[in-house]
């Protein structure tokens, strides 16, 4: 009997002994997999608090605390005109509602050129920056771009007239010519949203312009013809003049005048020789 509880012992101490080995193994094992991973782990990017919307923010909402949340934002990937704190989104020393210009989606963030300054509407004094006014330019389904222009928009403004051809005041031609180019559109008729997406037939469009841009087209509104063209989001800015009138639109060159010719004035004298009178050609005098 002794002998058999003695084998049990010695069958369990080594059972014990193998589970103690694998436990130990199995540690090692998890402990250089912790250390291998670690080692592969790339750097940590370090973040700072940026408030993003909560929700949908649509065109012309009150932008309110329970509207915004604080979320941890790349400090290497920051957007201009962001807000870090409630001081900065809610200056104390300027008080007042704030509106929402452009829509924001969920989670993103807050950014200045979306929302107005403190106090400020939603209108168009928001969208002009220092030195600008807003013009308005009367339009309709061709001077317009059918209905496809939105607030946002850039547009050159061509202008047909009529002007005086040169070195001869009494003779006029037709011409066209860009006068401003790419124009900032900030209303449609009576809307400032940019949000709206479909095609509406303008009477009106409003540019921001500077006070002599604004006289100049004051001037050509009155003298002519406005047309607008839609500029791509890509577009340079012109340099030099561009007019076309009717003959360069058809390719007709001009006809240069043709020199009359002078006839040569002669001076002769009669002389009769025998029984006939000839003429003969002799200088004339000055002033004949």
């Amino acid at each position: 009997m002794r002998m058999i509880f003695g084998v049990v012992l010695l069958i369990g101490i080594a059972l014990a002994g193998v589970a103690v080995h694998m436990t130990q193994k199995y540690v090692n094992q998890h402990k250089a997999a912790l250390a291998n991973a670690q080692a592969n782990k790339g750097p940590v990017v370090p973040t700072v608090p940026v408030f993003v919307a909560n929700r949908k923010l649509k065109y012309g909402e009150e932008i309110k605390l329970q509207d915004i949340a604080v979320a941890q934002w790349p400090s290497n990937a920051l957007p201009d005109g962001i807000f870090k704190t409630k001081e900065e989104l809610f200056p104390a020393d300027t008080p007042g509602p704030r509106y929402v210009k452009r829509a924001t989606e969920k989670f993103e963030a807050i950014l200045a050129v979306k929302i107005t300054e403190p106090g400020k509407e939603v209108g168009l004094q928001s969208r002009l920056e220092p030195g600008q006014s807003a013009f308005t330019i009367k339009v309709d389904v061709s001077s317009g771009v059918s209905g496809f222009l939105r607030p946002g928009d850039s547009v050159d403004v061509y202008w047909t007239g009529k002007v005086q051809s040169p070195g001869n005041e009494r003779k006029s031609r037709t011409v066209t010519r860009l006068i401003e180019n790419a124009v900032k559109i900030i209303a449609i008729d009576q809307s400032s949203n940019e949000e709206v997406k479909q095609a509406t037939i303008a009477r009106t469009v409003t540019v921001a312009v500077t006070q002599l841009q604004g006289a100049s087209l004051t001037q050509a509104q009155s003298t002519g013809r406005l047309n607008l063209s839609l500029v791509g989001e890509q577009s340079e800015a012109v340099a030099g003049l561009i007019e076309v009138d009717q003959k360069q639109l058809l390719g007709i060159e001009e006809a240069q005048p043709v020199a009359q010719q002078v006839e040569k004035k002669v001076c002769t004298i009669r002389m009769r020789k025998g029984g006939e009178t000839v003429n003969i050609p002799i200088p004339c005098a000055e002033g004949s």
